[in-house]
């Protein structure tokens, strides 16, 4: 008998989050409105410990996250998400910058595609990923959550306000 998805939804500057856990592990953290979608029982020790660390996060207290993740992806995805976690709170790469990483600049597209297709967002933070020239990009969340975001990470006042 496999395990039951576990889930909570909480509050955030950027609209509600609902967290998804399966076997101890953050499986989803997704943005907005879920619906009637089925998502499991709402109790899970992990649940309570990533909530309050997001809000650490958005009160500008945290800037790493300490969670067990389980995103659900292939190899490559995987390799991209831990090239995500690798870029520190307040600094931006591009899909080449990445692509580098992985050895071959010709992989930036598929980079892009892994990027779209992180599960945990924020927690796995693929809105540090920008355009080459700088530009903001498309983000599953949408660019004003985007913007909210890197600005919230932001120390340097007029920067921040370039994101707007």
């Amino acid at each position: 008998m496999g395990f039951v998805p576990r889930h909570t939804v909480i509050a955030s500057p950027i609209g509600p989050l609902t967290l998804v856990v399966d076997a101890g592990a953050v499986t989803h953290l997704l943005m907005g409105d879920t619906g009637n979608r089925d998502l499991g029982e709402r109790d899970d020790a992990v649940l309570p410990q990533a909530a309050e660390q997001l809000g650490e996060y958005f009160a500008g207290e945290r800037h790493t996250f300490d969670l067990p993740l389980a995103p659900a992806g292939d190899e490559f995805k995987q390799r991209v998400w831990a090239l995500l976690r690798d870029i520190p709170y307040g600094q931006t790469r591009s899909y080449g910058d990445l692509a580098r990483e992985l050895g071959d600049v010709g992989l930036s597209q598929a980079v892009g595609t892994a990027n779209a297709r992180n599960p945990i967002a924020i927690v796995v933070p693929c809105h540090r990923v920008i355009g080459s020239d700088g530009s903001l990009t498309g983000y599953a969340g949408g660019l004003d959550r985007k913007r909210f975001l890197l600005a919230l990470e932001d120390t340097d006042e007029k920067a921040a306000a370039r994101l707007f």
